[in-house]
């Protein structure tokens, strides 16, 4: 018999009638089950596509090696172990609404084709419900004194929509007509975000993390980020203006966002599950000329400590 998609064989008695009730369960000589996938899901046993690894529930991607660190300590995750020439580290994370499983991996650099590269591996090997981007970002004062305000340095930003902005056209005298794409990560992940800042208010106010900063909290703000290939190094560039008239909303730059919505985007027709996607950026500078590495590890530690807690309501 073949109910609801499984395959079953044995060489016993199957009862149609009566009250007995039997699941997932063969009788007799040589008995045997194929589980279907929507069952497999629902039992919580269902493998990745790549198979040999059972999926997981959440999908961290870094690019900086400070961000990796961070990730592993802040989530508790097992250090890297290799798997067909890639590194991956995992770990069950108890939360209050049950174990988050994690697998985290690092980007093979900086960019969006990167980030899509270790996407494409983490599907394979993996297949997590949910794809969560964390490190840093640079922030965008927009009127902002840099010490204060959102953007200040070790702030972070909770982002569920992104502006590409590097899309454009070059017309006569190099004059530059931006494009810009935008995408919203999928409503039930706005909803779980939602709720995080509801809890925790918004700004989200947390104790620093990092030695040298604990008697200060910061801020964790919900706001949409700005993302291309470029580095930006000049607080006049173009690119701040055109993301300030496009929604000055737009709290943070990256290099990588954009990467991750548009690969959501485009496998969000496969029939394995189309996961949910997050971005989490901690502030590391101005994204200007004072532009520098020494606020890094106060931003990622502070991003992967937000994406901790998260967690209970992302499952």
């Amino acid at each position: 018999m073949n109910p609801h998609g499984s395959t079953q064989g044995n060489s016993g008695i199957v009862n149609m009638g009566g009250s007995n009730s039997f699941t997932n369960t063969v009788v007799g000589n040589e008995a045997h089950m194929t589980v279907s996938p929507n069952t497999a899901e629902a039992l919580g046993t269902r493998t990745a596509p790549g198979g040999g690894e059972r999926r997981r529930d959440v999908g961290v991607v870094t690019i900086l090696p400070t961000e990796m660190r961070a990730v592993l300590d802040e989530l508790g995750l097992d250090r890297p172990r290799k798997k067909e020439g890639l590194f991956f580290s995992t770990g069950d994370i108890p939360t209050d609404s049950g174990t988050a499983s994690v697998v985290a991996t690092r980007t093979h650099g900086p960019g969006q084709r990167s980030v899509m590269a270790a996407l494409d591996h983490m599907r394979h090997h993996f297949a997590p419900r949910l794809w969560v981007l964390v490190g840093i970002g640079g922030g965008l004062h927009h009127g902002y004194n840099r010490d204060e305000g959102p953007t200040r340095a070790g702030n972070v930003i909770v982002s569920t929509r992104i502006v590409y902005y590097d899309a454009r056209k070059i017309t006569t005298g190099d004059r530059v007509q931006r494009r810009g794409e935008e995408r919203q990560a999928p409503a039930r992940i706005v909803h779980a975000v939602n709720a995080y800042f509801t809890d925790q208010g918004e700004p989200a106010m947390i104790r620093g993390r990092v030695d040298g900063h604990r008697k200060r909290s910061f801020e964790v703000h919900h706001g949409l980020i700005g993302s291309g290939e470029a580095v930006i190094a000049d607080g006049d560039s173009e690119v701040r203006h055109w993301l300030r008239d496009y929604n000055d909303k737009v709290l943070a730059v990256d290099m990588e966002s954009g990467g991750l919505s548009q690969f959501w985007q485009e496998n969000s027709v496969r029939g394995e599950g189309d996961p949910g996607w997050l971005v989490v950026r901690g502030i590391s500078d101005g994204a200007n000329a004072e532009k520098d590495d020494g606020a890094h590890g106060l931003a990622a530690y502070n991003a992967a400590h937000v994406v901790r807690e998260l967690l209970p309501y992302l499952l």
